[in-house]
């Protein structure tokens, strides 16, 4: 299943290998949303979506919460702004108007999502969605995604949040997965970034959180990652990238799945 938003790193391409790492649970915690690539290719009763990007979360709740109304006003921007210039226009009203409601907002992230180079989401330190246009033909309007995301977000609850915060609601019977900006490549995301300190102390809450529930990561693989997650089974998988070559050239990358569940678990299986 692809995902309303065009987004680098999306998990739709390695959910065969990912998927076989997700034990079954009550509740998938997520607390680096994305594109909800996992969300949407997997099954369980429900989902805690965060993320610390307001516009995203604002985006995931309109939908859920005004399915059509969105649908309406995302379309109109599409086939209202066509050009090089009324995505620079739109860029600009999206961040200078902050009485824009939240319904127009979101319409205008997956305008400019859909519209801009390759999906790349990306902020200056004044907050500013600063991504240049992408000069496609005619981007694809995700009628069908939004469809299925609204029927599918039934079960969700989405909050604006960091890790910390998002790591402490999880509960018994909770299944988490993380997929953090990865280490070495481009980190800023939003206003903040994500240095080694952040990968290292998201390791830390990890290991505590799988004595208790099962816990997937995805990352790079380099010998930093590997190191701070040396107490979880780690699986190397090959994926494509896009952003940062042409078109017409092909570049993979390696990376890692990390996993780990309380050793209860095992004992409880062994029983």
């Amino acid at each position: 299943m692809n995902t309303i938003l065009k987004w680098p790193g999306s998990k739709v391409r390695v959910m065969d290998e990912l998927s076989a790492h997700l034990p079954a649970g009550n509740r998938l915690v997520e607390p680096f949303a994305g594109s909800c690539a996992v969300m949407m290719n997997t099954d369980y009763p429900e989902y805690l979506v965060a993320d610390i990007n307001p516009d995203l979360i604002n985006m995931y709740r309109q939908i859920k919460e005004h399915t059509r109304p969105f649908i309406v006003v995302a379309m109109a921007l599409f086939s209202q702004n066509t050009t090089e210039e009324s995505y620079y226009r739109a860029r600009k009203e999206f961040n200078e108007n902050t009485s824009m409601p939240l319904l127009e907002r979101a319409a205008y992230f997956l305008y400019l999502n859909r519209h801009g180079y390759r999906g790349v989401c990306r902020y200056n330190l004044k907050g500013e969605f600063n991504i240049p246009f992408g000069h496609y033909a005619k981007p694809y309007y995700p009628l069908y995604e939004i469809e299925m995301f609204a029927e599918k977000a039934k079960r969700a609850t989405f909050i604006c949040a960091g890790y910390q915060e998002t790591l402490g609601m999880v509960k018994a019977g909770d299944v988490v997965y993380c997929d953090p900006p990865y280490h070495g490549t481009f980190t800023e995301y939003h206003t903040g970034g994500f240095n080694e300190d952040d990968q290292h102390s998201l390791a830390c809450y990890l290991l505590g959180i799988s004595e208790r529930n099962p816990v997937v990561l995805s990352n790079s693989d380099t010998l930093f990652t590997r190191s701070i997650y040396r107490a979880f089974d780690i699986t190397k998988i090959t994926v494509a990238r896009s952003v940062g070559v042409k078109a017409s050239e092909k570049k993979r990358a390696s990376e890692i799945i990390a996993f780990r569940k309380p050793a209860s678990a095992d004992k409880e299986v062994a029983a």
